[in-house]
């Protein structure tokens, strides 16, 4: 297998509405209106975006025992940089072509200061030995997003089909129709369709 290389685009564009970027179910990830967008290629096909502006991430990480429900949705509102990995057809319809006022209204002197800020999420994420070395050598299935916290701390969310898994410093959570792990520092829960079962408490 020939490993390709991850890279950025160089030409900034925006939501010109919002835009739900995924939803299902369990959850939804959502952004407003006017937020910036730099593509991600692999070679020269389009794969993702590096996305900035107001946004909402939802998921239920609710777990339904015999005792009963046990943990609680997840509600964020999205304000720095977020990276996603998938649905880029859809995605495209909504982009139009940023200007400097659209980018000072983000808090960016101009595109380069944007770029600079997307790219160290992308590095971040896919890590420099992968975009800057021998690139990278499969594509995701679904959907991927990583969110970037306030403390450099990474959340990933991927989704597909029926298949979640979220990923936070303080919890990962799986599931797949009737099948769930969720896993957090002082317990970790695993159900599937014989029962549910408790660990940790």
């Amino acid at each position: 297998m020939i490993c390709r290389q991850y890279q950025l685009d160089d030409k900034i564009m925006k939501t010109n509405d919002p835009m739900r970027l995924w939803q299902s179910e369990k959850g939804l990830v959502e952004v407003d209106k006017g937020a910036l967008v730099l593509g991600i290629r692999l070679d020269d096909e389009l794969k993702g975006y590096v996305l900035h502006g107001h946004g909402r991430l939802i998921l239920d990480t609710i777990v339904e025992t015999k005792d009963g429900a046990i943990g609680k949705p997840i509600e964020k509102e999205i304000t720095e940089p977020l990276l996603m990995l998938g649905a880029t057809e859809e995605t495209q319809r909504h982009l139009v072509t940023a200007t400097d006022e659209d980018l000072a209204e983000k808090g960016y002197g101009n595109q380069k200061e944007f770029a600079a800020n997307a790219e160290k999420l992308f590095e971040r994420f896919l890590g420099k030995e992968r975009i800057h070395g021998g690139g990278y050598c499969g594509v995701p299935n679904g959907i991927v997003f990583a969110f970037a916290g306030k403390d450099h701390d990474l959340e990933i969310l991927v989704a597909d089909g029926a298949k979640i898994v979220y990923k936070a410093p303080d919890m990962v959570f799986v599931a797949e129709r009737n099948r769930v792990l969720m896993k957090r520092p002082d317990h970790t829960i695993l159900m599937n369709g014989r029962g549910s079962f408790i660990f940790g408490e």
